[in-house]
């Protein structure tokens, strides 16, 4: 078993709020699956001397994907959690994933299982998404990529800005629905369908009498011999 360090807060269900919030240990004691002590609810002020049960750390081998980069590592679960395909989470070296498969102790085939039966976690880098962008002109469809950070929204109406125009989003594709009206997150979208816009241009009008700053031959000069 991993040893872990006493916590500032844990959460567990306050009788008096009659929900699970945030209690501050004001005094404790670690034990190997609890921790005894004295705790104060931070939402009703409520003070309890009691033991409280805590999952076990379990450290688990993970396969991690970066792109054409793959690297085997580690990182540690608590033995309740419930872990499926698509999860986001850190490792213990901070680096943000999303789970793509899971290997389980009893050989089945699972998208989601409790953290006890994990043998094996594969995952990929999470930070920087790559979203498919697809942009008609009338004649023709383009396939373009943009990339996001997992929270970043897509909203449906707005543009797109490339180097050599604009793109019009009309529709957004996500893992459940297609969005024709609103917003998605990028962690969601699997592709964005937009139409073709020329960029737009501001033009500056200076008047006769606009100070255009002076011109100074030097600034101009090249060296021949650099």
């Amino acid at each position: 078993m991993l040893k872990r360090e006493m916590p500032a807060t844990i959460y567990f269900d306050c009788p008096d709020c009659d929900d699970e919030t945030e209690h501050e240990i004001l005094k404790g004691r670690m034990g190997k699956a609890s921790i005894e002590g004295t705790f104060r609810c931070t939402v009703c002020n409520r003070i309890s001397s009691e033991t409280i049960k805590i999952p076990e750390l379990i450290e688990v081998p993970v396969v991690f994907s970066d792109g054409e980069v793959s690297e085997t590592t580690r990182t540690t679960i608590e033995s309740n959690d419930i872990i499926q395909e698509e999860d986001e989470f850190f490792l213990d070296d901070g680096r943000r994933v999303c789970v793509t498969h899971i290997d389980t102790l009893d050989g089945k085939l699972r998208k989601k299982t409790i953290a006890t039966n994990v043998r094996k976690l594969w995952v990929k880098q999470f930070d920087i998404l790559s979203i498919k962008v697809s942009v008609n002109d009338d004649d023709h469809t383009y396939s373009l990529r943009v990339e996001a950070e997992p929270d970043d929204e897509f909203v449906v109406g707005t543009q797109l800005s490339f180097e050599d125009f604009d793109c019009l989003i009309h529709a957004i594709k996500t893992k459940h629905s297609l969005v024709k009206k609103g917003a998605a997150e990028a962690r969601d979208i699997t592709r964005i369908y937009g139409k073709y816009r020329k960029k737009r241009y501001e033009v500056l009008d200076f008047d006769d009498d606009d100070d255009l700053g002076e011109f100074d031959e030097d600034d101009y000069i090249i060296d021949d011999d650099e």
